[in-house]
């Protein structure tokens, strides 16, 4: 029998056999049934949930749009049990990881094994390396994709831009207007508004930035500038992935944006927003797919490279690859 599922304390209230559930996490009543998919294999069936974490100016979902476009779906659909989970869209590091603990932390109670997979995005990555750090007992598995772990040259670049003489006035005007885009993506997407600081967020992806926030949670990076790191924190696994491109559908009008934002680099490659190198994090499965920034989230709306591997598919394969190492 089909029915709904509410979580709000740790309650499972009905389950379809036919059909798996994946769950929105920000909502005032807990963990809520975000859609019903009949499921056709267990390829990505891992033994602990993944619990997905979205990055700066970013959101769980809004009505039909998520920012993991279709990826929830799909990983649903091949046996996954999936979390979505919602934090500041602008805020800094540690404040977003912090809010993503809370969450984490009542998604443990659902699980019997009280442990979760947790990928993030973009700034998501730092929050959930925050989780590593501050409370690993909740984690199996940590994959960043498309992270700036040693920061960004355009959040270098905007900041130098906001502390210049001729723009520092201009500097607050244009924070309170992010700010206050950021809580209509808030409350759009449902629940309250975690509260919004889009300067502190900014000073996060910086190259100073995140080395401070390195020195606090520096498990799973490279010692050098562009090589690899621990693989394996006590039991706890790490990964990720990020892309090298930036026009990679023409149909896709933020493509544009993202070759504009590119040109901060100075020719190092990079996704749009995050260089190559700053990406790597744990077990690199791959740092060069022709993805930009939002190309690696399905976005916009699937309009992804028709000559590379299809988002949806890296998600499928690297939960496939959780599952096999008993994850």
């Amino acid at each position: 029998m089909k029915g709904i599922i509410i979580i709000a304390a740790g309650t499972l209230l009905s389950l379809s056999a036919s059909a798996a559930q994946y769950y929105n996490c920000a909502t005032d009543s807990g963990c809520v049934v975000a859609g019903n998919i009949n499921t056709n294999s267990n390829y990505a069936k891992t033994k602990h949930p993944i619990v997905l974490a979205h990055g700066m100016a970013a959101f769980n979902s809004i009505g039909p749009i998520s920012s993991w476009y279709g990826i929830p779906e799909d990983l649903t659909k091949n046996g996954a049990t999936v979390y979505s989970t919602k934090v500041s869209s602008f805020e800094s590091s540690e404040v977003r990881g912090e809010q993503l603990l809370q969450q984490v932390e009542l998604i443990s109670t659902l699980t019997p094994t009280g442990k979760v997979n947790l990928i993030g995005h973009s700034h998501g990555g730092q929050s959930v390396r925050y989780i590593l750090g501050t409370a690993p007992q909740y984690v199996a598995s940590v994959t960043a994709l498309g992270s700036p772990h040693k920061g960004t040259p355009v959040a270098d670049l905007v900041s130098t831009l906001a502390d210049a003489p001729v723009t520092s006035a201009l500097a607050p005007l244009v924070a309170s207007v992010v700010n206050g885009l950021g809580l209509l993506t808030s409350l759009a997407s449902g629940g309250g508004d975690y509260g919004q600081d889009s300067l502190a967020g900014l000073v996060s992806l910086t190259t100073a930035g995140s080395a401070a926030f390195n020195q606090n949670f520096p498990a799973g990076l490279p010692d050098t500038a562009c090589g690899t790191g621990q693989t394996d924190i006590n039991g706890i696994k790490l990964y990720s992935w990020s892309g090298t491109g930036t026009l990679t559908n023409f149909v896709d009008a933020s493509d544009a944006a993202m070759l504009a934002t590119s040109l901060a680099f100075l020719g190092e490659a990079n996704d749009g927003l995050v260089g190559r190198c700053s990406s790597r994090f744990g077990q690199v499965i791959r740092d060069n797919y022709r993805m930009n920034h939002l190309d690696e989230v399905n976005h916009l709306f699937g309009l992804v490279s028709l000559f590379e591997t299809n988002p949806k598919s890296v998600f499928r394969q690297h939960a496939n690859r959780l599952k096999n190492a008993n994850l």
